[in-house]
Parts: C-alpha cells; structure tokens; sequence
C-alpha cells in the first residue's frame, strides 16, 4: 500500500513521522509539490496525504488507486469532496490539534495590544525614552484585561479555550450566537454585543455567513479602544476597514494570524502598514505551529489511517 505526502514543508522538518509510517508499506514524502507534479506523484498511490496542496475533480478522475485523502488540517476546502464522493474515495481531516497553541497565540496578542507594546517598541526606536522628562512613558493609553469584557464569535475548542484564558486574567466572556443562526440560538447576536467589547477575538469559520463579517458597519459600533483579534481565517473581517478605523484611532488595536490570500505574494495593506506607528500586529499564520501541535497533526493523521484500514 502506497502513501505519498506531497507537502511536507508544512509541518516542518522536526516532526516524527514514523506513526504514519509504520501503517503504510510504503511512504513517499515530498517537502513541495506543485499542481505541474501533483498527478505524476499520485499515480499508483492509495493514500494522499496533504496540507494545503489541491486535488481536483480533473486529479482525482485520473488517479483509479486512490482510496483515501488525509487532510493534514481542519479545511478540506483543496479538495473536491463532490468527485471524492462519486469516486467512493475517504477524505479525512484532523482537528482540534492547536488548541493549547492557537489560544496561547491568542492571548500573546490580546496581550501586546493591551499593553499598546509596538506603539511603545517604535518610541524606544526614536530614541522617546530617552529624551523622556520622567523615569518612564506614559503616551499610550494602555487596557487592564481585568474586568474588561472578552466577546469570542465562535465557541468551539479553540474560541473556549481562549475562553477560560481570557478568564484567568479576570475578564467578563460573552459567546455571540453563531453568525447566520441568530434566530436559533439563545446567545446575544454579534450586533447586540459590540458596544460593549472591549476586545473582541474571531475563533470560527470562513462561510458565507462569515465573509465580512467585521465590516464597516461593525467596526463603527465598536469602542473606540477596543481590541480586534482575527485568530481565525482572513476575510471574517474587512482588512481594509479595520486598518482605516485603527489609523483614525476609532480602533484601540488589531491583530491578525491570517490574510485572504496566503502567502500574500502580491502584499497587502496590513503589511505595509506595520512601518506605520500604529498598533498593529502581523503573525504568519503561525499561531497553531508549536511542535506539540503540529506532531498532534502526524499523530491524528495516523488515528484517522488505523480507523480507515480497520
């Protein structure tokens, strides 16, 4: 039985894959494959494990030993579950694997914009500090977690562990009921809560429902202080709005862990923004990259092969 691993760039090279390898005959393993490669690498192969590389209707049609697909991820938006299905061919995904390490990230931002930290990171750097007439600088207001009001849209896994972080630094947490559901859900719509969030964090998925979902509407009934948080997937909020609310200070901080597009090779605004005295933070999409996390991706990934071949 033949499995191909066609990117494994995107778990980095520290993990251990021997709780796939030890299920399969044989493991072919790529770091990089492009969608020139993809077929070629397939051909003859059983199982398709991949992270981010797509396999098409056109693919899968052309690949008749192909049983099973692991997503080495949560989305299986690369993958064309419609041709899957036609071809009785398994698609399996992984969750629930970065929970300690996305909440982690989230808090870590929460936290740096709390503390306005690369407002003040670009004070030190003109040299504020020393010029100050006082023993420290005291030029951006700065937020007290405690006793503020933590809104999380998305109360699964990764938004209740922020959750419970959010609490242990004493903060008041309301869950917004899901977006599109509000009239099913006993939970506050998102709109009811806004006025009141002083740090709002974004833990749910990118559906129709979520597209935009921080618009410019949002961003306006928002305090002006508040915290904006995207830990989730880019385009849940208006970049281009949220950066213009924090240029105008109608925003007290914004941090994002993802862009619409990824990489952003063509860039984006927030990118070119981080020169700009502004508090703003930029994480590569890396809040789910702790080494726990991502062996947790090899080891699930084996959890879903063992149940496949049972």
């Amino acid at each position: 039985m033949k499995a191909v691993l066609l990117d494994a760039a995107s778990l980095g090279d520290d993990v251990d894959l021997a709780p796939i390898r030890t299920l399969v005959d044989n493991l072919d393993v790529h770091q990089l494959t492009s969608a020139e490669q993809t077929r070629e690498r397939l051909t003859g192969a059983t199982i398709a494990l991949t992270n981010k590389v797509v396999i098409d209707a056109e693919l899968i049609d052309t690949l008749p030993d192909l049983k099973l697909i692991c997503v080495l991820a949560t989305g299986t938006n690369n993958i064309d579950m419609v041709a899957a299905e036609r071809r009785g061919i398994t698609v399996r995904n992984v969750a629930a694997y970065g929970t300690a390490s996305v909440a982690q990230h989230t808090l870590m931002l929460m936290l740096t914009l709390a503390a306005r930290l690369p407002l003040y990171q670009t004070d030190l750097r003109a040299g504020a500090w020393q010029r100050s007439d006082i023993f420290c600088l005291l030029d951006h207001r700065t937020l007290q977690l405690a006793g503020k009001h933590l809104v999380i849209v998305g109360s699964g896994v990764l938004g209740t562990a922020v959750a419970k972080l959010g609490e242990a630094f004493g903060m008041r947490v309301t869950f917004c009921a899901r977006p599109g559901n509000e009239a099913h859900d006993s939970r506050p719509a998102l709109a009811s809560l806004l006025s009141d969030a002083d740090v709002l964090s974004l833990h749910c998925p990118l559906t129709d429902a979520t597209r935009g979902l921080i618009d410019s509407d949002a961003l306006a009934a928002m305090k002006s202080d508040a915290l904006l948080i995207n830990c989730a997937r880019g385009g849940i909020i208006d970049e281009s709005a949220a950066l213009g609310a924090l240029r105008d200070r109608r925003l007290g901080g914004l941090a994002v862990d993802s862009l619409p597009a990824e990489p952003p090779r063509q860039g984006h605004a927030l990118l070119d923004a981080l020169s700009k005295p502004l508090n703003l933070i930029v994480t590569p999409h890396n809040a789910w990259i702790t080494p726990e996390a991502r062996q947790r991706v090899v080891e699930l990934t084996a959890d879903n092969l063992h149940g496949w071949l049972a």
